[in-house]
């Protein structure tokens, strides 16, 4: 995959590195009907196999790995599996590739999770206005004491505070905020097949 598919940039499938050709128009694998391509934000109900979960899990572990050894491993030809990527990208289901960061090592050596409590109904407005901030690396709307819950990554707790206090707490849709430090975090990896 090059970079620009890495980075999720773009919404074609991987190209094989191996010299092979990308696949013209393949029969559907596994017998299934090709379904109309999806408008952003909306799904199509097709399910998902051993075979594209094993891909998945795959591509999550190295997202540059080559269509031919993502087939290789999973027992399938490479046309079948640069068919089954492609499905799964035009579907939403991968979204786009990227890299595993160490953030304190980039230099973003304080993290935190912050709660919000915002007024009821102002979700996307304050999801628009949270997203144009920097150091955002994940937004979610969720239940409970809370509406909010975001992971910020930032230089310093200098920096953080005023991500917070200066940025976070000036949208007037938001009610209140609480900060956890985070001390040490891992990523998940999915296990190897």
């Amino acid at each position: 995959m090059d970079a620009e598919q890495m980075a999720g940039r773009t919404a074609e499938p991987p190209a094989p590195r191996d010299g092979g050709r990308p696949p013209g128009p393949a029969k559907p694998p596994s017998g299934r009907t090709p379904a109309a391509p999806s408008a952003p934000g909306t799904s199509v109900e097709r399910g998902l196999d051993r075979v594209d979960r094993s891909i998945l899990r795959l591509l999550q572990q190295d997202g540059r790995a080559s269509v031919r050894s993502v087939a290789e491993r999973v027992h399938v030809s490479r046309a079948n599996a640069y068919a089954r990527i492609a499905r799964m990208m035009e579907d939403g289901v991968i979204r786009g590739f990227t890299a595993r960061v160490d953030h304190e090592r980039a230099g973003q050596s304080a993290s935190a999770y912050v709660t919000l409590k915002i007024v009821q109904n102002s979700w996307r407005t304050v999801r628009e206005q949270l997203l144009e901030l920097p150091g955002v690396a994940h937004i979610a709307l969720v239940g409970g004491e809370f509406d909010v819950l975001m992971l910020v990554h930032t230089p310093d707790n200098r920096t953080l505070r005023e991500l917070v206090l200066g940025s976070i707490q000036a949208i007037p849709e938001v009610l209140a905020t609480q900060t956890l430090l985070v001390f040490e975090e891992t990523d998940r990896v999915p296990p190897a097949l």
